[in-house]
């Protein structure tokens, strides 16, 4: 069974700020510059991206009229592919590229932009309410068909007192790529020795078959599925928090690297952004899954733009420079008031520093 939610998501063409030829260099946030407008750009990729883009491009209109954006929800993997292909001038992505896409591609750039989280929801009627503990582990039997009802001693286990009815559990998966396949499947491998020798991680990998499970596309298919089907579990992206409260879906604490179940909070997706962002090289692709420390929240990412540093031609790759540039500023795209919206916390200023060189190397 396959629910789909728009193919791609619904589009949006927004009119931002030109640059002419001349335009080399990055502009600071809420600049204008008056240039001949014509400019085309295409971003698309990431379900969970999308409503960031949707909140960014408006404001960034205000101050940049002339250049023309469309944000698609296409999936990270879709993004990538048509970043490769030439197709978009940004990718959307929650997945870095593998170390083999990079040495076939070494002209693609892997830029974060803020730091997001991923949850595990269900429904299960009458716990909705409540935030049931469930672990690596315990999801990768779900998804691997070794644990097919809600009272199975493994949940229960996690669960003391809570009366679990012995009803099968409908395990909801992406089936398009996607870059939260990449970072729910990271942790299972993570955390599970026995799904990492099988079945590992990616943006589309070969799901166990399982009796009953529904295969979706898109965050907001996630959403609806689960929403829809009684005992579903799905993991879905932090930035439809809305949707999954409209769909009054439960959320699970996770089992983090030290053992504590924790919910997504700005303090547990700060401790583990914390914990791993030493360890960020300067292209800026490694995993924060499974980060240690007794408040790290085990499922949080870099969400990636996926560009090419060749752009067609320097009027094109200002226009990127500086609107990516402006995404990561405290006084732009970072700011509190987009970002809280879809529950992301902005890059440490480490990590920004990192992203602005990466910026910088877009050209013609």
């Amino acid at each position: 069974m396959q629910i789909e939610a728009g193919k791609p998501l619904r589009r949006r063409t927004i009119l931002l700020g030109s640059f002419g030829a001349g335009a080399a260099g990055v502009l600071g946030p809420g600049s204008r510059r008056a240039f001949a407008a014509g400019i085309s750009l295409l971003e698309t990729g990431s379900t969970l991206l999308y409503p960031l883009f949707n909140l960014w491009v408006p404001k960034y209109t205000a101050s940049n009229p002339g250049v023309r954006i469309t944000t698609q929800g296409t999936g990270s993997g879709t993004g990538i592919a048509q970043t490769l292909s030439g197709v978009a001038q940004i990718g959307a992505s929650d997945a870095y590229m593998s170390d083999p896409q990079v040495k076939q591609h070494p002209d693609i750039l892997n830029i974060p932009l803020a730091i997001s989280a991923q949850t595990v929801n269900y429904n299960v009627p009458g716990f909705n309410g409540t935030n049931l503990k469930l672990s690596g582990p315990v999801l990768a039997g779900i998804y691997s068909g070794r644990i097919t009802h809600w009272n199975d001693p493994a949940i229960g286990k996690l669960n003391p007192g809570a009366r679990l009815a012995a009803h099968v559990i409908t395990p909801v998966h992406r089936t398009d790529g996607s870059g939260d396949t990449f970072i729910f499947t990271q942790y299972l491998a993570a955390s599970t020795p026995e799904w990492a020798g099988s079945v590992g991680y990616g943006t589309t990998i070969s799901w166990p078959p399982v009796a009953g499970g529904i295969g979706a596309i898109g965050n907001p298919g996630m959403v609806q599925a689960s929403g829809q089907t009684p005992y579903a579990i799905a993991y879905i992206g932090v930035s439809f928090h809305n949707e999954i409260a409209k769909a009054g879906l439960g959320t699970a604490m996770l089992q983090n690297r030290d053992g504590n179940f924790v919910l997504p909070t700005p303090k547990t997706v700060g401790a583990a952004a914390a914990a791993v962002q030493d360890k960020t090289p300067p292209d800026q692709r490694i995993s924060l899954i499974f980060a240690p420390g007794p408040d790290s929240y085990p499922i949080i990412n870099y969400e990636y733009a996926i560009v090419n540093r060749r752009q067609p031609n320097e009027t094109i790759a200002a226009a990127v420079r500086n609107f990516l540039a402006w995404a990561i500023d405290p006084e732009g795209g970072s700011a509190a008031g987009f970002l809280d919206a879809v529950q992301f916390l902005p890059l440490p200023p480490k990590i920004a520093a990192l992203s602005k060189r990466q910026i910088a190397k877009i050209g013609a």
